[in-house]
């Protein structure tokens, strides 16, 4: 979705404008000279509302696995936004940019689309079939016994049913004092 757009002044700065629903920030592109391959190619500053230029993100230069053509990659983050703004830049016929946003593909959704599928034809993995139940669990598993209920300093037969399922442990009865021999 195009939410903006950036245009070379005639002093060379690039500058533009970006506007969502919540979001109406006018922005600037300051170039990164840099030795290092994996620097940014611009600053991204954003004018604040007293009239100051802030750095409020980056943007790394890439390019497209089909066409070769090169574009701008980054986000915009400022502790006044919800969360980040993941946007592109794309070059147009006339030097300007278009910027695009888009929405961050999360990693459960990505990792089941790469999941592979159960109708691939592979065969199924050896005792994939058999279900885990009652004679898994426990010592037939190889975990032993439980020790839960003795290492919190009450003995299994200190604690009764309660309903819900719920376990609650007995009052033990007091402790009759015995009485002083006497000589």
């Amino acid at each position: 979705m195009n939410i903006g757009s950036i245009k070379q002044n005639d002093a060379g700065i690039f500058v533009g404008k970006i506007a969502t629903l919540t979001i109406a920030m006018t922005i600037a592109l300051r170039e990164v000279h840099s030795a290092n391959p994996k620097a940014p190619k611009y600053e991204v500053l954003a004018l604040s509302a007293s009239r100051a230029w802030v750095q409020v993100g980056a943007l790394f230069e890439l390019f497209s696995n089909g066409t070769g053509e090169a574009f701008l990659n980054g986000k915009i983050e400022d502790p006044s936004l919800a969360a980040p703004l993941y946007v592109s830049a794309f070059r147009q016929e006339d030097g300007s940019y278009n910027v695009v946003w888009s929405r961050p593909t999360r990693r459960r959704d990505l990792a089941s689309e790469m999941a592979p599928k159960a109708d691939e034809g592979l065969p199924p993995l050896p005792g994939a079939d058999e279900t885990a139940g009652p004679a898994t669990q426990g010592t037939e598993a190889g975990l032993g016994q439980s020790s839960a209920s003795h290492a919190f300093g009450c003995e299994p037969q200190q604690e009764q049913q309660q309903e819900g399922g719920r376990r609650q442990r007995r009052q033990r009865a007091p402790e009759q004092a015995e009485e002083p021999e006497t000589v």
